[in-house]
């Protein structure tokens, strides 16, 4: 079966967050699809198979990192559309159903893919003296980012402070149920983004993902209300880096981004 790498939320290879994509014809058994995004050792593996016509969904799609399934994942979303499209095997606006419900991708014209995702609900927390010391900065904010999440957003004081992070990745795994978000605004909005982040996942076998879709269902509505825009740009400022475009509508956010696939082969397993 042919497998591919995909570069997403970028136009280019070697940046951006790299996913595997694999098209079947059903599920096989779980332990494989671990074993597979194993061997595929990058922050996901997405795998996707046809639904019959007529239902609310069109591909059945899963998610799975190097050590466990998760219920929502951006950048393998958007990889796997990128596939469907450039292989001919879907047009058109793509549903797909997985474990966050219905999520919906749109490919435009100029090569952009538009995911729509639940927007997070935030609760705003106590700063935790733990938590700073677990990231090494102080945050000047936290918030919840629900259970659709399951992380802790954290604002630092400016976009330097995001670069300039060195966590405890062992300590963060106390803080959240899934990973932190740490973020700032733009230092300077000219070069062409509105706020920065980075994601660390280590409670999943992540360290720092490299560009998170997800993660911007909660950036968008924390960034849109301090900003007054609903729509705005993001810089994931990891090592391969990566811009996602968002626009909140209401309990549901738009996320836009590009994707590039780098490598194809055949699985034998």
């Amino acid at each position: 079966m042919r497998i591919r790498i995909v570069d997403a939320f970028t136009d280019r290879p070697f940046a951006g967050n790299p996913a595997g994509v694999l098209l079947l014809d059903a599920f096989p058994s779980d332990a494989w699809l671990q074993n597979v995004a194993m061997e595929v050792n990058h922050a996901e593996t997405a795998f996707a198979h046809p639904l019959p016509v007529g239902g609310e969904a069109d591909w059945a799609l899963r998610w799975f990192t190097p050590a466990t399934e998760v219920d929502m994942c951006g950048h393998a979303t958007l990889a796997t559309a990128h596939v469907l499209h450039t292989t001919g095997a879907a047009t058109g606006p793509v549903r797909f159903a997985t474990r966050s419900g219905v999520l919906t991708a749109t490919a435009h014209d100029d090569g952009a893919i538009t995911l729509d995702f639940p927007t997070a609900h935030l609760t705003e927390i106590t700063v935790d003296h733990a938590i700073a010391k677990a990231l090494g900065a102080q945050p000047v904010a936290a918030v919840d980012t629900g259970r659709a999440v399951g992380d802790l957003l954290v604002e630092l004081a400016d976009e330097q402070a995001v670069h300039a992070l060195d966590p405890d990745h062992k300590a963060l795994v106390a803080h959240s149920e899934r990973g932190i978000i740490a973020t700032a605004r733009a230092d300077d909005p000219a070069r062409g983004y509105d706020f920065v982040s980075r994601c660390f996942f280590p409670r999943v076998g992540i360290d720092e993902d490299p560009v998170t879709g997800s993660a911007h269902t909660a950036l968008a509505p924390y960034w849109s209300r301090r900003l007054g825009r609903d729509e705005l740009t993001g810089l994931q400022a990891s090592r391969r880096s990566g811009r996602v475009r968002t626009a909140l509508l209401g309990d549901r956010t738009l996320i836009t981004g590009r994707a590039v696939t780098v490598i194809e082969g055949e699985l034998h397993a």
